[in-house]
C-alpha cells in the first residue's frame, strides 16, 4: 500500500502510483486578493479619476525647531492618486500570483499597501483645500493617543499569557486616569498622579483575578461587571466630589514636556518621537523590555508555558495560580499607565473617559497575535486614524464629521475582521487551574 507525502506548497497535485489518492495540497485562500483589488480599484476610482485634475495638494513637514527648514510643498492631486492607486493594483497583482502559487505573502506587503491607498486618500481628501496638511502634526498626535492603547495592549498580553481573559483593560484604564488627575491635583505634582495611577489599575486587576482564580468565576462575566463597576464609581465621585470642588480635586497639572537634546529637533522624525513627556518615554521601555522579558527570559517562558498547558508547568514545579495574580496585577498595573496617559496633557477627569479605549486596546492585543511589538504597531494603526479625524475636523475636509468621528472604530473593526485572519489565543486562556 502506498504512503502519501506531504508535498511542498508549491508543487503540483500529483499521484504517487496509479490508483493511488492524490496528494493534499493547502488551499487557496481568495480572500486576500480580492479585498486588497477591492480597496485598489476603489482608490483608483474615487481617490483618482473623480479628483479634479486642476486641483492641488499641500503637504507640510518641518516646523519652526527643527534644524533644517523643509517649506511646504504641493502635488498634482488627481495624477499623484492615480500614480500610487496604480502601484498598490500592481501589489494586488503580485499578492495574487504568490496566492496562487501558496506562498506566504511577507508582512511588508500589506503594510506597504496601506501606505499607498493612505497616501491616495490623503490627495483626495485636501485636494483644493487652502490649508496644507501638517504630516508632522498628523504623525504626533497619531502616537500620542496611541499610548493609552499600547498600554492597555501590554496589560492585556501580560494577563492572557498567563491564562487570564482581561476583557476590565477599560475598567483600568478609567481608574487610573481618575486617579491620576485627583492626586495630581491634591498634590499639585503631575508625577505622583503618574506614580497613582497604576495603583488603581492594579486593585481593578486584583478583583479580576480574585474572582477569576479563588472563585473560579467567567472571567469575561467578572472583566464585564469590573468595567461597569469603575464606570458607576467614577461617574458618582466626578458628580459629587469633583464637580463640586473641581480647584482641589479636578485641576491637575500638566507633565511637561522633555525634548530629548539634538534628537528632537531633526525634521519629522524628532518632533514625531523625543519631544513627548515622561509617559510615553516610559512606552518606549515598557514596549522593549516586555519584547524581551516575555520572549527572551525564564519569567517567560514560565508565564507563557503557564497559558499554554497549566498542568505541565504545575508538574516541573511553576506556581500556576500565583503566577497568574502576579502577571493579572502587573497587567493592571501597566493598564492604570495607560489611563495616566489620557491625562498627562492636564485634562480634566470627565464621565466615561476613555470612550471605550479598552475594547480598542483589546482589539490591538488580538490584532499584534498578542506580542508587543505587534500590539505596538496594531495601536499605532488606531491612533492614526483617531489623529487623522482630529486632524481632517481642524481643516475642513469633504468628509462628514459624523464619519470622521467613526474612523478609529472604523479602522478597529475592518483590522480585527480583514487583517487578522486566522490567530490561535493561549490554549489555558480561560479556563480556571484546580490541582
Amino acid at each position: 500500500m502506498s504512503t502519501v507525502a506531504d508535498p511542498q506548497p508549491s508543487q503540483p497535485v500529483e499521484l504517487d502510483a496509479p490508483g493511488s489518492a492524490p496528494m493534499v495540497q493547502a488551499k487557496v485562500g481568495w480572500r486576500g486578493p480580492i479585498v486588497y483589488g477591492v480597496v485598489s480599484l476603489i482608490s483608483l476610482v474615487v481617490f483618482g479619476l473623480l479628483t479634479p485634475g486642476s486641483d492641488r495638494t499641500r503637504f507640510m513637514v518641518s516646523s519652526s525647531r527643527d534644524l533644517v527648514d523643509i517649506a511646504p510643498f504641493a502635488v498634482p492631486s488627481r495624477l499623484t492618486a492615480v500614480l500610487v492607486s496604480v502601484l498598490a493594483l500592481g501589489l494586488t497583482a503580485w499578492i495574487t500570483r504568490e496566492t496562487l502559487a501558496r506562498r506566504k505573502v511577507a508582512v511588508w506587503v500589506p503594510v506597504l499597501f496601506g501606505f499607498l491607498v493612505l497616501v491616495a486618500f490623503l490627495v483626495w481628501v485636501m485636494a483644493g483645500n487652502d490649508n496644507a496638511l501638517p504630516l508632522t502634526v498628523l504623525l504626533t498626535g497619531a502616537l500620542t493617543l496611541s499610548v493609552p492603547l499600547i498600554f492597555g495592549s501590554l496589560a492585556g498580553l501580560l494577563c492572557e499569557r498567563s491564562g487570564i481573559i482581561n476583557i476590565a483593560i477599560e475598567g483600568q484604564l478609567l481608574a487610573g486616569a481618575f486617579l491620576a488627575v485627583v492626586v495630581a491635583s491634591l498634590t499639585g505634582n503631575p508625577y505622583t498622579g503618574l506614580i497613582a495611577a497604576p495603583i488603581a489599575g492594579a486593585i481593578v486587576g486584583l478583583g479580576l483575578v480574585l474572582f477569576a482564580v479563588r472563585y473560579r468565576v467567567d472571567q469575561i462575566i467578572v472583566g464585564v461587571v469590573l468595567n461597569v463597576l469603575v464606570i458607576g464609581v467614577t461617574n458618582y465621585l466626578f458628580s459629587t466630589v469633583l464637580t463640586q470642588n473641581p480647584q482641589s480635586f479636578n485641576s491637575p497639572p500638566r507633565l511637561p514636556t522633555l525634548p530629548i537634546p539634538f534628537l528632537s529637533q531633526i525634521p519629522v522624525v524628532g518632533p514625531v518621537l523625543f519631544n513627548h513627556s515622561l509617559v510615553v518615554y516610559l512606552m518606549y521601555v515598557a514596549v522593549a523590555v516586555l519584547q524581551v522579558m516575555v520572549f527572551r527570559s525564564r519569567w517567560g517562558l514560565r508565564m507563557r508555558a503557564v497559558g499554554e498547558h497549566p498542568k505541565a508547568a504545575d508538574t516541573v514545579g511553576i506556581p500556576v495560580n500565583l503566577t497568574r495574580i502576579k502577571n493579572t496585577v502587573l497587567g493592571g498595573a501597566v493598564a492604570g499607565l495607560g489611563g495616566a496617559a489620557l491625562v498627562a496633557a492636564g485634562l480634566a477627569f470627565t464621565k466615561e473617559l476613555t470612550a471605550g479605549r479598552g475594547y480598542i486596546a483589546l482589539a490591538a492585543m488580538i490584532l499584534g497575535r498578542w506580542s508587543p511589538k505587534g500590539a505596538l504597531a496594531a495601536a499605532l494603526l488606531f491612533g492614526f486614524a483617531d489623529s487623522l479625524r482630529q486632524v481632517l475636523g481642524n481643516l475642513g475636509s469633504p468628509v462628514p464629521s459624523q464619519f470622521l468621528a467613526m474612523l478609529p472604530y472604523l479602522a478597529t473593526i475592518f483590522a480585527v475582521a480583514g487583517l487578522v485572519g486566522r490567530v490561535r489565543a493561549p490554549a489555558a486562556e480561560g479556563i480556571p487551574y484546580v490541582k
